[in-house]
């Protein structure tokens, strides 16, 4: 194939003009949403109708008295209406334990290709009905502040994206990219493999030089390790390295998530004042008085709990995954019944990202109501981003909204099968009208 001629690329050009130009008015023009219902995830009341009012991308009103007289009406008939859906614990750019060649594609690919791997997924995540996502750690290269930044300027459709970069990792532990031969893949605080405080402070630092929005730290070993060094519970920084990474990220503007099983590395996470922790596979009493004591929040996986490993997954992985299999529910039960507050995270790469809703039905058969698991990817995850313009259908909110067909309190599977989307305003999916 010969070089882009000059009318090639003007009618590139052209396309994607028409593509921004045509987000723009979608912005731009006052909708009403009409459907049979909304949930309340604040309250946990099912308001019936439903008439949303929607102009420059954010909720004017919510069952007005009077509609006014230019506006578009988009009819949903039977559906529930909710708040678009936040995933805290996402994969975006990657298939990580779904392909054939998990174990060794990123030795062999590179940040273009999961840039434009993440295009797809993006799209998947976003059809689903999750409009933000907090993206925990990427492939070297920063394909995820890639994507991010596509997604913001509307050359690529998908959610809001919080990346994290590369996660932090001690040298040869979980987050580091073991398994290879010597000198291949081998990482610096660049890449987010740092040991000691300086070169923890570098690597924060470094990540957010580059656009993140987020840290990932990967306080103990964890279940997809290769490294003989990297036990699923195993505290992997000291007390002073995660304290640094704490630090130097709240001066920057940014929260830290940790990656954390075991108990003791978790309750020095939590010491050391890390906003969320990821898993928490084994907690105890004494980690749930810390967490909430400092308002820590936990994001668990329930469908990783539940999801089969691939047949040719090595026998070691496989052992750790079934030995954090109990004392994941048992965790989870004790945060919840404990009061600790608790966001949705999926951690999709490790199953297809298009199946992501399907942790609402895994968080209820660990023992949550059908509302909380709702609000753990609405009004809770909002929360722990930081950011309140989003995640309840309320005026001043942004026009984020996705419509069910059924109510999920009655059944959680709802969730399953979301028939519109709609991000600040722009319609992307609607039930025979495709993505």
């Amino acid at each position: 194939m010969g070089p882009q001629s000059p009318l090639s690329s003007y009618r590139l050009l052209f396309i994607v003009f028409s593509f921004l130009i045509s987000v723009s008015a979608a912005q731009a023009e006052t909708l009403l949403l009409q459907a049979a219902s909304m949930l309340d995830v604040r309250s946990g009341k099912v308001l019936s109708p439903a008439n949303v009012l929607i102009s420059d991308g954010k909720i004017t009103d919510v069952n007005p008295s009077n509609t006014p007289s230019n506006v578009q009406i988009v009819e949903l008939g039977d559906a529930m209406l909710l708040p678009g859906l936040i995933d805290m614990h996402t994969h975006i750019t990657g298939d990580y334990f779904t392909g054939d060649d998990w174990t060794t594609a990123v030795a062999r690919q590179t940040a273009p290709d999961w840039a434009l791997q993440g295009v797809r997924f993006a799209r998947d995540v976003l059809a689903v009905g999750f409009t933000t996502i907090r993206d925990l750690g990427a492939q070297p290269g920063f394909p995820d502040v890639a994507l991010m930044r596509a997604i913001d300027a509307g050359h690529v459709a998908g959610p809001d994206i919080w990346p994290a970069g590369h996660a932090i990792s001690i040298t040869g532990g979980h987050c580091d990219w073991t398994g290879y031969a010597p000198n291949v893949l081998e990482l610096g605080p660049k890449g987010g493999i740092a040991d000691g405080v300086d070169e923890v402070m570098k690597a924060v630092r470094y990540q957010a030089k580059h656009g993140v929005r987020v840290i990932k730290v990967c306080a103990t070993g964890g279940v997809f390790s290769f490294s003989q060094n990297a036990e699923v519970g195993a505290q992997q920084f000291s007390i002073d390295e995660l304290s640094t990474i704490v630090t130097e990220a709240h001066k920057l503007g940014l929260k830290v998530a940790a990656h954390a099983h075991g108990t003791v590395g978790i309750n020095a996470a939590v010491r050391a004042g890390v906003d969320s922790i990821e898993h928490g596979s084994i907690l105890t009493e004494e980690s749930v008085r810390l967490m909430k004591e400092r308002g820590t929040f936990l994001v668990p996986q329930a469908y990783l709990n539940e999801f089969e490993l691939a047949p040719d997954t090595p026998p070691a992985t496989v052992a750790k995954n079934e030995y954090l299999k109990p004392l994941v529910v048992r965790s989870f039960k004790l945060a919840y019944e404990g009061g600790v507050n608790m966001a949705f995270g999926s951690d999709n790469g490790v199953f297809p990202h298009h199946k992501t809703a399907l942790e609402f039905a895994a968080l209820v058969r660990m023992g949550i109501s059908e509302v909380d698991a709702i609000r753990m990817a609405t009004i809770n995850a909002a929360k722990l981003l930081g950011v309140d313009d989003r995640g309840e259908l309320v005026a001043g909110k942004r026009a984020d909204i996705i419509a069910v067909k059924h109510n999920p309190l009655e059944n959680i599977t709802a969730m399953e099968d979301v028939t519109f989307v709609m991000k600040q305003g722009v319609v992307y999916k609607q039930e025979g009208a495709g993505m």
